[in-house]
This record gives structure tokens, C-alpha cells and sequence, in this order.
């Protein structure tokens, strides 16, 4: 049975066939690291997600200013800003990136279903400092290069990757990469169903080799984190909660400052 993430993958296809990710800009842009600044994090490393919508909520904030949101996101102490720019499904673009790296230096992680070279290369000129790789798009074959072929391109363009995973086998399988940062879905792809005990399954039951774990969805109040943590997650990923927050800043805070 074809699941969400198929039809993510499929779209994806006619998107880059359609030409939107052919961008002429190259600018120099500084080359923050993400995982470095996780690491070097003396709070809790929040990755902050700028997102109008998303298939599970619908519209998430109507009409916003990217570079006002994503300075609200820096002041509250987020790590890092994960910007959408899948057109489709999510309601993002390319734009809201290039906003963002205008008004911001903390590294910015570029989140779309990556499935080929030339969304890669649009990271790069647009000034994203990361990509998310989705390991099962690479299991199901829905890009031309290996997993291990499209992390050395990225590092090639100066990008970091989030490899992000969905079950013990995936995140076996990504530990075992040159992935910068593994990612945990708590989405089920297959249902859109949420549920934060995934990560602790997943790091129960799999070493992660001393990879940078990153806990990606459903985390929606302080205590999520706290929980997280103690699962061993070294940063959260969190979108909806922070973006339907009616203060950005005092919202994030929350998420970096609790114990």
C-alpha cells in the first residue's frame, strides 16, 4: 500500500521537473554549523521550525513575516531554524529561506523531500547550512543516488544532513552513514499519527554510535522535552507548537530553558 511519503515523493518529482528548485542566486554565507552548536548547546537544543501548514494540521499561521518570526525564534534561544520549502503539501518556499538567512546567523536547516542533485544545489546558493535526507525515500528507490552518494554531495556543497528515520531498522541503518545528525520521526508517515514514545523505542533498542540525535515531531509542551532527553534525543525539532504560539519568543524560551 502507498503511504503518505509516497505521494510526498511522487509530488516532489513533478516539483523539481517543473523547475523550482533551478535557482540562479550564489551568495556566501557563513558557514554555522548545526551539529557543532547542538553539541556546544549548554540549554536544550531546539531546532525551531518556520511552517504555514502541514498535512496533519492544515493552516498553522495564516499570514506572517518570515524574518520577524525567525528573529522572535533566534531571541528565544533556538539553536537552529528549520525552514519548509516543499510547495506542495506544506505550503513553503525557497523564499521564506533566503528571508530567513537574510535576517538571521543561526544555522538554517532547509526541510523538504530531497530526492535529487538539484535540490542540493539549491540549498547551497539559497544559504541553507543543512538538508533533511529521508532514509526511506532512499530504501524505496525514489532518488537515482544512494544514501551514501547524496551525503557526500551535500558535503561537497558545504551542507550538513539530518538523516531522518521512522523505526529501529532505518536508524540502524542511518548510524551506520556519514549523516552529521540522525533525525526520529515520532510521525508515522503511513497514518500521520503522532506519538513521542517512538524515540524512546528506537534508542532503547539501537545504539546510536555516538551520533547527534535530533527527535523530530509531537513535541508540543516543555515536559515532551524533558521526557526526550531523558530518552537520550540531544535536540528537538519543533514547528507547530512555536508557530501557533501567540508570543514566538517567550514559546521557544519555554522549550530551551526547561530541566
Amino acid at each position: 500500500m502507498p503511504d503518505f511519503l509516497d505521494k510526498l515523493a511522487v509530488d516532489a518529482k513533478k516539483t523539481i521537473n517543473q523547475g523550482y528548485y533551478k535557482v540562479t542566486a550564489q551568495g556566501t554565507f557563513s558557514q554555522v554549523r548545526l551539529k557543532m552548536a547542538i553539541i556546544e548547546n549548554k540549554q536544550n537544543a531546539v531546532i525551531t521550525e518556520l511552517k504555514a501548514a502541514s498535512p496533519s494540521r492544515g493552516t498553522i499561521r495564516k499570514s506572517f513575516d518570515p524574518q520577524e518570526v525567525a528573529t522572535a525564534m533566534e531571541r528565544g534561544g533556538a539553536t537552529g531554524i528549520s525552514v519548509l520549502t516543499e510547495p506542495k503539501h506544506f505550503s513553503g518556499s525557497l523564499s521564506y529561506l533566503t528571508q530567513v538567512r537574510e535576517a538571521i546567523e543561526l544555522p538554517i536547516l532547509m526541510k523538504d523531500i530531497i530526492i535529487d542533485l538539484t535540490q542540493l544545489e539549491a540549498a547551497s546558493r539559497i544559504g541553507a547550512n543543512v538538508v533533511l535526507l529521508i532514509e526511506a525515500l532512499f530504501e524505496r528507490r525514489y532518488c537515482e543516488h544512494s544514501i551514501e552518494e547524496m551525503i557526500a554531495e551535500a558535503h561537497e556543497r558545504n551542507l550538513e544532513v539530518l538523516l531522518e528515520t521512522h523505526n529501529e531498522n532505518e536508524f540502524e541503518a542511518a548510524v551506520e552513514t556519514d549523516a552529521d545528525l540522525v533525525g526520529i520521526n515520532n510521525r508515522d508517515l503511513r497514518t500521520l499519527k503522532v506519538d513521542i514514545g517512538i524515540t524512546e523505542r528506537i534508542l532503547k533498542k539501537v545504539d546510536s554510535q555516538g551520533k547527534v540525535v535530533v527527535s523530530e515531531s509531537g513535541i508540543m509542551a516543555p515536559a515532551d522535552i524533558s521526557f526526550l532527553r531523558g530518552c537520550g534525543a540531544q535536540a528537538f525539532l519543533i514547528g507547530s507548537a512555536i508557530m501557533m504560539a501567540g508570543n514566538i519568543e517567550k514559546k521557544v524560551k519555554e522549550f530551551v530553558t526547561v530541566h
